[in-house]
């Protein structure tokens, strides 16, 4: 299963970001919204610019104006939207740029029935409790999984995201705080760990 799509969020430092794309993530999340992991765009642009072109640079908005985001989706240079909050379609549609990727992230249960309903192209499904660092009950009868590429998100760490793909078949993995030596510090080892966990490396 290497050809699963990893998203390592929340990454606030060079180090972080050297890590990550070493690891062979496949993208990599920087966060614009209230958090402990909160940078702005000449942080998010600096960093995004050590990251290879074929690494998708994420920023992750919520509850923040189309203005807002666009804005700061310009200034920091990045190629990825992702909208973590209750944004209609109109935020798709006015997002929406050559080369730019759109990334829905929703918590609702059920989740949606399929990816790009609002005009997304990734759909992320965030634990019910966002930032709980909870998981999804993902082996529950009720757990539908969505048609189309789309990411499990929530209370993943190394130790479990590989039964998480495994149960789910998801498209794709995105973590933060399962990669954590503290709220909001990342770990170069565990980054490494969950990638390799993920895609079922034994190495």
């Amino acid at each position: 299963m290497s050809d699963l799509f990893v998203k390592i969020c929340g990454l606030r430092t060079e180090a972080d970001v050297d890590v990550a794309v070493e690891a062979r993530a496949d993208a990599v999340g920087f966060v614009f919204a209230p958090s402990p992991r909160v940078v702005d765009a000449q942080v998010a642009r600096r960093l995004a610019a050590r990251v290879p072109a074929h690494v998708l640079t994420v920023g992750v908005f919520r509850g923040q104006s189309i203005e807002e985001v666009r804005a700061l989706t310009e200034a920091a240079e990045i190629s990825a939207v992702q909208l973590h909050g209750d944004e209609g379609i109109e935020y798709y549609e006015a997002l929406r740029a050559p080369g730019r990727t759109l990334i829905r992230a929703t918590a609702s249960v059920p989740p949606p029935a399929r990816t790009g309903e609002l005009g997304e192209d990734l759909l992320l499904l965030d634990a019910p409790e966002p930032g709980s660092g909870k998981p999804w009950n993902w082996g529950a009868p009720d757990f539908a999984t969505p048609e189309g590429r789309w990411l499990l998100a929530g209370g993943l760490h190394p130790g479990n995201v590989r039964q998480a793909v495994e149960v789910t078949g998801a498209w794709g993995v995105d973590v933060s705080s399962g990669v954590e030596s503290a709220r909001g510090v990342k770990s170069p080892d565990l980054i490494r760990a969950f990638v390799r966990s993920a895609r079922g490396d034994s190495h």
